[in-house]
């Protein structure tokens, strides 16, 4: 029956496996007796639960504990093969695909390089099909095991009703794309395995917020920085954060052509693929046939040369003027937003981060308001370049935390009559 807040039995069933199960996943191995505290559930709950979990094959033994005079206190964790999980980047330079298990170890992966097809979308959704084959079929794994696929893109995500996620990527060409519908149609998954698309500056935000620099911060932005920028803001009232078009924030009236199509973003000053035109518009001179990430390496290097050898002054030039854009870009994000931290990530953003990090720090700081610029630490995020495959594959997680542990039903025509189906959600189970 359900409370006088609305809540039902199952609600109440569903919260206390979520609450069981984060506590595990973030703070495990644990004891019944410490998951009372850490829960706030009575230890008869925690007992119930508990039992529900091991039941289910999600929680299992790890080891045990002396107690102060009693039985040693068996340890709980979350048995890490109950699921799998699949994490996609549609990147700039390449599309990866990556399986984890529950724990989000990595036990397979793919990647398959973007050369002159571009952002095709026949062409990427044949990347994401064929990789999560792939990576299946490496591990042995079984598709029924997954808990869904999650997929991190450029551009604004619009979730519909009738077509899933519709992708709005104006950098790349794509105009309300049905990614879902055209990942459900071309891949050979169960029906019951579900698609989460989001922004990849998004989930890169989620990675770094779950397992990386932003745990314990209540409010940060995550900054990607790639072939072009974006970040992820994450506050209490926007607790799985929100992507923000960042990147094409106006820096300068009338400036350059940004892939957007408009004048004077910051993404046509401070993206690496504007960075590495600037630096050949100004008569530098990358090697021939290099990918991004080969030719901004170059022109660190040309930049910042071996002891005894001069550097070339253009790239350098180049390298610090996008600094000061940078930290101009970031001190619109302080004076904004006023997070306790912002985190640079994405390939670029850790390539030039040892080099770049003290004078972006500079220049947000002069560029900002003093008080907010006194409250914010600038650091770069700590998950490496897999991060957004990594946050992709949360999506799954945390929805699947979020229904306290229990895989969603598929969509069936057949539904129950209005008010059967109140009688079973009244129905403790």
């Amino acid at each position: 029956m359900a409370g006088r807040n609305g809540r039902t039995v199952r609600d109440l069933r569903r919260a206390n496996r979520t609450a069981v199960l984060q506590r595990l996943y973030f703070d495990g191995p644990l004891s019944r007796f410490e998951l009372g505290p850490a829960t706030g559930l009575s230890s008869g709950s925690v007992s119930n639960v508990v039992a529900d979990l091991v039941a289910d094959g999600l929680v299992e033994e790890a080891g045990s504990v002396d107690s102060d005079g009693g039985r040693p206190r068996t340890l709980l964790r979350v048995a890490p093969h109950s699921g799998h999980m699949i994490g996609v980047d549609v990147g700039e330079t390449r599309v990866r695909v990556e399986l984890f298990d529950l724990n989000l170890t990595e036990l397979a992966r793919v990647e398959r390089p973007l050369e002159q097809q571009g952002y095709d979308v026949e062409v990427i959704v044949g990347h994401i099909r064929d990789g999560i084959d792939e990576v299946l079929a490496t591990e042995g794994a079984s598709p029924e095991l997954l808990l869904g696929v999650g997929v991190g893109v450029p551009g604004i995500i619009e979730h519909t009703e009738d077509r899933g996620a519709l992708v709005h990527g104006q950098t790349i060409g794509w105009d309300a794309v049905p990614l879902e519908e055209l990942l459900r149609t071309g891949c050979r998954l169960p029906e019951s395995v579900r698609y989460f698309i989001d922004n990849g500056a998004k989930t890169l935000g989620q990675a770094e917020m779950w397992f990386g620099a932003g745990r314990g911060a209540d409010n940060a932005v995550v900054v990607l920085f790639g072939s072009g920028v974006g970040a992820c803001l994450v506050t209490p009232d926007v607790e799985n954060g929100r992507a923000v078009e960042w990147g094409h924030l106006t820096v300068r009236v009338r400036g350059r052509r940004c892939r957007c199509g408009a004048l004077g973003c910051l993404e046509a000053y401070a993206g690496a693929e504007s960075l590495l035109a600037r630096w050949r518009e100004e008569g530098g001179r990358p090697a021939e046939g290099l990918d991004e990430e080969s030719a901004l390496t170059a022109m660190l290097a040309a930049a910042y040369p071996a002891e005894g050898t001069e550097p070339d002054p253009v790239a350098l030039a180049v390298l610090e003027e996008t600094a000061e854009y940078l930290g101009a870009g970031l001190s619109d994000l302080i004076n904004l937003f006023q997070p306790e931290r912002i985190l640079i990530g994405g390939w670029a953003g850790l390539q030039l981060g040892a080099r770049f990090l003290p004078a972006v720090r500079r220049y947000a700081t002069t560029y900002a308001l003093r008080h907010p610029a006194e409250q914010v630490t600038i650091d770069l995020g700590r998950l490496g370049p897999d991060a957004v495959t990594v946050g992709a594959a949360i999506l799954p997680l945390a929805d699947f935390f979020s229904r306290g542990g229990r895989r969603a039903e598929p969509a069936t025509e057949n539904r129950l009559p209005a008010w059967r189906a109140a009688l079973e959600e009244r129905s403790p189970r």
